[in-house]
């Protein structure tokens, strides 16, 4: 049944925590106020993004395309996530760092999904695990809670599935599309998911769920019906370049930045003006 937003409190629930954790999200959303997510897979980023405020890192199997360079996200290890994860947890000391468990590494079986979200949490020191799945994979989700593990659930497009949804395609258009959103989102809640991420789904869907499910949502592509929203961050800096996503909203184009400055050193390593008198260790 939907319920009304309520009126965004006066004391916000995440600014002024040590650290964010998964009660500080549906506090926030309880109250009607918003809360932030970008993508890290490095000690660096992971620190910047920290540092200004970022409440949730998501150490996302987006990595497959925008750090190793493959067409998809599917040839994603869980060794290789469990690496990037370790990296980010010791470059954020406030946010809550949240990981993809990748394709291959939880679809088997309740049991299998157990050992992967647990390896991710012991050997990476991250918070919480997020699973790509719906009504199908309840079951699978249900058994990472119950072995203590905090889990955010993936419905609408999920990129994992990408082949078996026909590509890159907008969820929930029409009755019966945003019918099964909702059902999936559902679903992933009373598996005891803390959150459910929309991704690529209309606005009339993601406003459906975020009203009828108790615990908070996170949108990229959803509109801004959701309580958190996500963004990868190589496309909201414009370190990617190139057609962007219609939901990208670019910040900055560090990739004109860096291309610019690299020329610059290029022509100053070949003119002999690097290094200079300054950069040079005398005896």
């Amino acid at each position: 049944m939907s319920t009304s937003r309520p009126e965004p409190s006066s004391s916000p629930a995440l600014p002024d925590v040590k650290r964010v954790r998964t009660l500080h999200l549906q506090r926030a959303k309880d109250a009607g106020e918003k809360f932030t997510m970008l993508t890290s897979y490095d000690v660096l980023t992971a620190g910047i993004f920290d540092a200004a405020g970022v409440d949730v890192l998501l150490v996302g199997d987006s990595l497959g395309n925008t750090v190793l360079g493959h067409g998809t996200t599917l040839p994603v290890t869980l060794d290789e996530m469990i690496v990037f994860a370790s990296a980010v947890v010791r470059g954020a000391q406030r946010a809550l760092v949240l990981v993809d468990l990748p394709f291959g590494s939880y679809e088997e079986s309740p049991a299998q999904a157990v050992r992967s979200a647990v390896r991710v949490m012991k050997e990476s020191g991250a918070h919480a695990v997020k699973i790509e799945g719906g009504v199908d994979l309840a079951e699978h989700v249900a058994a990472v809670v119950r072995a203590g593990v905090p889990v955010m659930g993936h419905v609408g497009f999920t990129p994992q599935a990408e082949h078996a949804l026909g590509g890159f395609r907008i969820q929930g258009r029409g009755d019966d599309a945003a019918a099964r959103v909702l059902a999936d989102a559902r679903a992933m809640q009373d598996a005891g998911c803390f959150g459910v991420l929309l991704e690529m789904v209309s606005e009339d869907a993601a406003r459906t769920v975020e009203e009828s499910l108790t615990v908070p949502t996170v949108g990229i592509g959803a509109g801004a019906v959701t309580t958190g929203q996500v963004l990868v961050w190589q496309d909201m800096l414009g370190l990617r370049t190139g057609t962007m996503p219609r939901f990208v909203k670019q910040y900055a184009q560090l990739a004109d930045t860096a291309r610019e400055a690299v020329s610059e050193y290029v022509a100053d390593v070949r003119s002999g003006a690097f290094p200079a008198e300054e950069h040079t260790y005398r005896g």
